[in-house]
């Protein structure tokens, strides 16, 4: 099933959307929320999927045209929302290009870093920026959601649960010159990593049919940017660590609740015909094979389109589509 929310106070309203994008039928007679479903997912799962079958064959008491533009992201503010860097060429190709040599750990210990996780952008938001000068970059990435992970969960067991409720895209907005500054101070990520945008839709594993291994998703993660194809990377390939992988490192000392978030980190892959899943990733190669990079980051204006289509080229998570703008305010 496809689950979105509609902005609608701080949390959203939980609607249920068809397989196709087209329809939707409002869910609060189960939960109110993405948050209270996960919340109660044992008694709202069945019921929720009563509604999307529901849906499906038309026979929804009450089914609405869908409008990504209407959503905020499906979970518009979270509890815990961590993002990884599973995608370990990516890492290496980061660190060759300023001549840093990669430690051996970083194949077998994932790298993760705790994320703001109190405000989200919709998928169709504009995505604000207090200067073009901070280096604006997008991060084409896949997120699950997570039900309750106790402390000390093994991938197996991950696995094994099915802990994994939900999986959607992600836009993880990094400003590329405030990061070295600020991991220099041996504290990590903070000012450099503002909100992060989701997809207008986060869909159930069975929903991705053998797309979904149980741990990767197997499609690739187009983004545009202005209109122009900039990368198409394949999201099941060269991930050294799942996303069962991923939740079992991030439970390893601490139980994570239901409505966790855990990103994948920036897709990427040795095959560089795929293209890249951000506008950094890109510069590396450029200065690896000519000496300096080209490709300039985002300005003012700059539009970027994230989106996997299924094997029939239908939407699976609806797209990302937002616009980098000055502050409102």
């Amino acid at each position: 099933m496809k689950l979105a929310s509609l902005r609608n106070g701080r949390d959203g309203r939980l609607v249920v959307v068809d397989a196709d994008l087209r329809y939707y039928a409002p869910a609060g007679g189960i939960a109110a929320t993405l948050q209270d479903a996960l919340d109660d997912w044992g008694r709202a799962a069945p019921r929720l999927r009563d509604l999307a079958a529901a849906l499906e064959a038309h026979q929804a008491k009450e089914a609405l045209p869908f409008d990504a533009t209407a959503c905020a992201a499906p979970l518009p503010r979270a509890y815990h929302w961590v993002d990884g860097s599973a995608y370990v060429n990516h890492v290496e190709l980061v660190r060759k290009a300023r001549g840093a040599e990669m430690p051996a750990s970083f194949w077998t210990d994932p790298l993760v870093y705790q994320g703001g996780s109190d405000d989200f952008l919709g998928p169709t938001e504009d995505a604000p920026f207090p200067s073009e000068d901070l280096g604006i970059d997008l991060e084409a990435e896949v997120a699950v959601v997570v039900g309750d992970v106790p402390m000390g969960s093994t991938p197996e067991a991950v696995r094994g649960r099915g802990d994994i409720r939900l999986v959607m895209l992600a836009n993880d907005w990094s400003l590329r010159h405030l990061i070295p500054p600020e991991l220099a101070k041996g504290f990590g990520f903070y000012q450099s990593k503002p909100a992060t945008a989701f997809s207008p839709v986060a869909v159930t594993p069975d929903e991705l049919g053998a797309d979904w291994d149980g741990g990767r998703l197997h499609r690739p993660v187009a983004v545009h940017l202005n209109g122009q194809p900039f990368g198409a990377p394949e999201a099941g390939v060269d991930m050294t660590f799942d996303f069962a992988q991923l939740v079992a490192h991030c439970a390893r000392t601490r139980n994570l609740r239901a409505g966790t978030i855990v990103g994948s980190g920036t897709i990427s892959n040795y095959d560089r015909s795929r293209g890249s899943a951000c506008i950094a990733e890109r510069r590396m190669l450029e200065q690896l094979e000519s000496g300096a990079p080209r490709t300039p980051f985002l300005k003012f204006g700059d539009q970027v389109r994230i989106e996997v289509l299924d094997r029939q080229g239908r939407t699976v998570f609806g797209a990302i589509e937002q616009r980098v703008i000055r502050p409102w305010r």
